[in-house]
């Protein structure tokens, strides 16, 4: 590795951690400046924190302000700051003093004191990275001593046992379990119909079921509906998609929307919203669509970590139960890489592969 120019320390670490009032505007414009005019709000708001992150982390480890380029020595100190190792001991360890870990968590920059996750910490660096690029910057993020180490970092965590969360999926089971908890009431009909809105069109997002809007929803006779999905993640990326953005909303799930459709008396804007008191609010925000994942298989007293995202997860591994093709899937999901997919195929459907029957009597 080249060596690189020394980087202050603080004597005591901490004190010179920035306050997030002073470092707002600092992410506001930088995130103006990095984000296309298109990019999702939760992606703004993601990017808004992880640059938040690194001007306080920067300014409490070093005592200076945060520009770029940032050299590429703190980003490998970030790095062994945040992912935690087994040292010659046998303990797990990690570089973040104390001092501050602390004053980032009461500077409400960090959640909790200790060691992050490995995907927390590559998002966070993948952020850095954008935010070089974009600023046609050298970017320290893409040398190689960076890759090998976040390379190697994963590799001891799959070592030790560790292994990425993901949620439980949805899938047709469970779904039914779930829309059997769903009543005739506003509430009822408003989450029957989203559930399966989410799952039949293609396991859609949580964001993309907050998004939702009738004017990209149309009738296709006794069929059901087309939903135009103008604003999907593949989108956002700037890649064109081997998809249609129409998906198919049939049978049940076109059943269950027309019945929240008449019952909330929705004709224009979001279709799925909040209620107040049995009356109609504004569109759902993505958070509260993964809550009413959650609350649902609680009342269906289904086990495991459900989510929004458990819909879009389960949609994948009913699909290959079921032994759709994987053009067919992708082609609804909007995935673009087929080992994508395929990591959502979970254990729960391993029994279900035929080629785990290849000893059984013909």
């Amino acid at each position: 590795m080249k060596d690189h120019p020394a980087l202050p320390a603080l004597e005591q670490p901490g004190a010179g951690v920035v306050l997030p009032a002073q470092l707002a505007q600092q992410a506001a414009d930088a995130v103006r400046e990095l984000l296309a005019e298109a990019a999702a709000a939760n992606t703004t708001r993601s990017y808004a924190t992880a640059l938040r992150y690194w001007a306080g982390w920067y300014a409490a480890r070093y005592g200076i302000e945060l520009t770029l380029p940032v050299p590429e020595a703190a980003v490998l100190q970030f790095v062994v700051d945040h992912v935690v190792r087994r040292n010659a001991d046998g303990e797990l360890t990690w570089e973040l003093p104390p001092a501050v870990d602390a004053a980032l968590v009461d500077a409400g920059l960090k959640a909790k004191p200790g060691p992050w996750t490995l995907s927390t910490v590559r998002h966070r660096v993948a952020v850095l990275s954008t935010a070089h690029r974009l600023k046609q910057q050298p970017n320290p993020c893409e040398q190689p001593a960076i890759r090998t180490v976040l390379s190697r970092a994963a590799r001891a965590s799959v070592k030790r046992g560790e292994r990425p969360r993901k949620k439980t999926a949805i899938t047709l089971a469970e779904l039914e379990a779930m829309l059997a908890t769903c009543d005739d009431s506003l509430e009822g009909l408003r989450d029957r119909a989203l559930l399966c809105f989410g799952f039949a069109s293609g396991g859609r997002r949580r964001s993309e079921i907050a998004a939702a809007d009738l004017r990209d929803l149309r009738r296709i006779g006794d069929k059901g509906y087309i939903y135009r999905l103008e604003h999907s993640k593949t989108q956002q990326a700037g890649v064109t998609a081997s998809s249609t953005p129409d998906k198919p909303v049939l049978d049940r799930a076109a059943l269950a929307l027309e019945d929240w459709l008449e019952a909330s008396g929705i004709t224009e804007g979001a279709i799925f919203r909040r209620l107040w008191k049995h009356r109609v609010g504004p569109a759902l925000s993505p958070a509260a669509v993964g809550e009413i994942v959650q609350r649902r298989a609680h009342l269906a007293g289904l086990e495991g970590d459900f989510g929004g995202h458990s819909l879009r997860s389960g949609f994948v591994t009913e699909a290959s139960r079921q032994g759709v093709s994987l053009p067919a899937i992708m082609q609804l999901t909007e995935h673009r890489a087929v080992s994508s997919v395929v990591g959502y195929f979970q254990a729960g459907g391993a029994t279900g592969n035929p080629a785990a029957r290849l000893l059984e009597d013909n």
